[in-house]
């Protein structure tokens, strides 16, 4: 007798009917961001380096055109050069001393055996901070420059007289506060970093340093965990040499009010900012110091991945 059923047919739906499911779900969730990604985003970078070809005084829309004269006139501006070479200094001190500070408390918090989670979250606490609101505190409480400010009240244990710590006088003690406000805010987000490197190290490889006679501390730390970490580290100095050029909130708020605002506590980015929107209005000039400080911030990062083999194949 033969079969009278009828043969089965394939329900399942095909590729390409799924996809076009799909495509509306996409562009709901990543239209609004990508919308909001090229309006505020990518059309003023570009818009930017437009108004870097011409002299834009008090106008966005400018109609002459000078070529190069913008960017000839800052790099010969020995003001805007002064505000470059003071904080590659600046970024050659804080990007080390941020990575060892961060690496250190890392290391402390990986060894920690009770309350790991409450020390992680106490350190990275800081990173959650607006600089602004911190810049305020470190002005206010603790380097306001008078007797009763925290870092004075501290020095007057010892015996010391009380400084005038964001004053524009020499000696520059406004470093102190700049530095230790820079550190609290940053350390604890890089120990983040160098806490998740840490717990991507095998275990296994400990224990073979252990058979081989390795002794625990600087010989482990030297020949084991560091390698291990290095693309950690380099990911940490990139990121950390470009928020170091980046610097804006914290110095123009601590240092606004000093007198005469001292050329050497001012970052490229405070320097354009009263160039584009101070009295002047200069947004071609500031402009093309915005493209300059890009490229050299793009320079320098490639440089020192290539240096330290950033994206390069672990051994």
């Amino acid at each position: 007798m033969a079969d009278r059923r009828a043969p089965a047919t394939d329900r399942r739906p095909s590729k390409r009917h799924g996809k076009q499911r799909t495509w509306p779900a996409f562009w709901v969730f990543v239209g609004p961001f990508l919308i909001g990604l090229v309006l505020f985003t990518f059309v003023p970078i570009v818009w930017s380096a437009v108004l870097s070809f011409f002299d834009a005084h008090n106008t966005v829309t400018p109609s002459t055109f000078v070529g190069l004269s913008n960017y000839v006139d800052m790099l010969t501006n020995s003001d805007f050069l002064q505000s470059l070479s003071t904080f590659t200094v600046f970024a050659a001190f804080i990007v080390p001393t941020t990575v060892a500070v961060a690496l250190a408390l890392a290391l402390l918090v990986h060894r920690l055996r009770f309350a790991k989670a409450f020390f992680r979250s106490v350190f990275f606490l800081p990173a959650a901070c607006s600089y602004v609101v911190a810049a305020l505190i470190w002005k206010l409480s603790i380097f306001n420059g008078v007797r009763f400010g925290l870092a004075n009240t501290v020095l007057g244990l010892f015996g010391v007289d009380q400084v005038p710590w964001l004053s524009s006088a020499s000696p520059p003690w406004y470093w102190v506060a700049l530095v230790t406000l820079r550190l609290w805010l940053q350390v604890g987000f890089y120990m983040i970093l160098f806490l998740a490197g840490l717990q991507r190290i095998p275990t296994e490889l400990y224990e073979a340093a252990y058979v081989d006679g390795a002794r625990p501390g600087w010989q482990v730390f030297r020949y084991i965990t560091f390698p291990q970490l290095r693309a950690t580290t380099v990911a940490v100095l990139l990121l950390n040499l470009i928020a170091a050029y980046q610097a804006f909130d914290e110095f123009y708020n601590l240092m606004a009010s000093a007198r005469g605002y001292p050329p050497f506590a001012r970052p490229p980015l405070v320097y354009l900012y009263f160039t584009a929107l101070g009295s002047g209005q200069d947004f071609g000039h500031g402009s093309a110091g915005a493209v300059i400080l890009a490229l050299l911030i793009g320079i320098v990062t490639v440089l020192q991945a290539k240096l330290f083999g950033f994206g390069r194949k672990e051994d």
